[in-house]
């Protein structure tokens, strides 16, 4: 089976855990199977796995999510990255190319593209290998899978098939309705559409080229931000006229929100917290090593990392975004292909930082024009490369580098250090990566 995961957008309505860089698929706060917390898009991967071992999966996400999903992940799954954000059909269009070009996917198989984050069981999965089935078959050029509907919600848009059978062709969509026209849909039969499609490749590939003039994958990468801002629905689900639809009556929620996302969690509390007899409905979420205390609230979530503290009504966190887009953020933490870093602390003329390097992992070989850096190890072992000078590591060993000198830093164990940078200009993008 063939799978591409839509992994896009900021997450902003889950501050102050995710930001630009920590988007919502990847802030771990599920329980798994063995008692560790893992992400949403470790999640979905973990489900995939189990019930196709041999799927093929592709990630299409923007360029500042490779280091997560690969520090998540691993190299197992194939990324398609998109140079900037032009919504998804461009998005599907890129990641129809990589596959064939890249990939080597014949363009006669069929695709299932759905997004990264819904919270679903095993069942989901399952129903996306019929729906890889469906296409298989060649009946119609599209199949969606169209999500039961549990309330008349006001935040989807609708499905209308033209029957209520399992497997039915589809009369036509609807935008997000009102609570009272969704009612009515729902009596009609009408389904949530819950972004969830399955395609022959050949079929989006000539697509594609009929909508958008490039050669190939490399090509079309080029040209990426000359392409219009426009959905995969808008621009072809909703112009196709052979389509089907399958149905799914399982459970399938959009954790975009601290209510919807607690909903699902199976604790109260991750990380420190404490909360007394009177509390009642509260979620406390937790990333600083400083204990939260709450004392007889009711449906509220509070949420704590080194960029900020959210202390919210439930319902009222959905109204999130428009404050959060008037702070000054700085990005206190972000995984990276070779592990971790934490922002500690910021002064005028230093900056603190907490880096973690996963066994095996290494920086690239780089250098900073305008700032000093020492490195202090707190734990494990491993080796730096200082303007080609090796020196073994271990707890307690500090590395001095001036401004200037090339440098990187080898972890044979997990290896943990304390970085401080010194200069009057800090800034994320002075960085020079050289050839070691």
């Amino acid at each position: 089976m063939n799978i591409v995961l839509l992994s896009g957008g900021s997450g902003k309505r889950l501050w102050p855990l995710s930001n630009d860089i920590r988007s919502k698929q990847f802030i771990k706060i599920f329980k798994s199977e063995n008692g560790e917390y893992e992400s949403m898009v470790q999640r979905v991967y973990r489900q995939l796995k189990k019930v196709d071992p041999n799927v093929n999966l592709t990630i299409a996400t923007s360029k500042s999510q490779v280091s997560a999903i690969r520090n998540q992940l691993g190299d197992g799954v194939g990324i398609s990255v998109e140079p900037c954000r032009r919504d998804t059909f461009p998005a599907i269009a890129l990641s129809a190319a990589y596959l064939k070009d890249v990939a080597g996917v014949s363009p006669e198989e069929s695709v299932v593209v759905c997004p990264v984050d819904p919270y679903v069981e095993e069942d989901y999965f399952e129903t996306l290998k019929i729906l890889s089935e469906l296409s298989d078959k060649g009946e119609s050029n599209m199949v969606l899978m169209g999500m039961e509907p549990t309330y008349p919600s006001e935040k989807y848009g609708y499905i209308m098939p033209t029957d209520k059978s399992d497997v039915s062709k589809v009369d036509s969509f609807k935008e997000k309705p009102t609570k009272d026209i969704a009612e009515k849909y729902i009596e009609e039969g009408a389904l949530w559409n819950g972004g969830v499609f399955a395609f022959k490749l050949k079929y989006l590939l000539d697509k594609a080229h009929e909508l958008i003039d490039f050669e190939d994958y490399r090509d079309l990468f080029n040209k990426y931000d000359t392409l219009t801002k426009i959905s995969f629905d808008y621009e072809v689900v909703e112009k196709e006229p052979s389509i089907l639809v399958k149905r799914f009556n399982g459970q399938w929620k959009d954790l975009g929100t601290w209510n919807t996302l607690t909903e699902a969690m199976e604790e109260n509390i991750v990380g420190k917290g404490v909360q007394n007899e009177n509390c009642e409905g509260v979620h406390i979420i937790n990333e600083m090593n400083v204990p939260v205390l709450a004392m007889g609230l009711k449906n509220v979530v509070i949420s704590a990392s080194p960029e900020g503290i959210l202390v919210s009504d439930k319902e009222q966190s959905s109204y999130i975004k428009p404050y959060v887009d008037k702070f000054e953020q700085q990005v206190m933490f972000a995984e990276k292909s070779w592990g971790s870093y934490r922002v500690m602390d910021i002064d005028p003329e230093a900056m603190t930082i907490k880096v973690t390097l996963n066994p095996g992992s290494k920086m690239n070989y780089h250098s900073h024009k305008n700032r000093d850096e020492v490195w202090v190890v707190i734990s494990g072992q491993g080796k730096t490369i200082v303007d080609g000078m090796e020196q073994n590591i271990n707890a307690g060993d500090v590395i001095a580098m001036q401004a200037g000198c090339k440098h990187t830093v080898i972890a044979d164990t997990e290896l943990r250090l304390i970085e401080v940078q010194l200069g009057k200009d800090i800034d994320v993008n002075d960085k020079q990566k050289h050839e070691l």
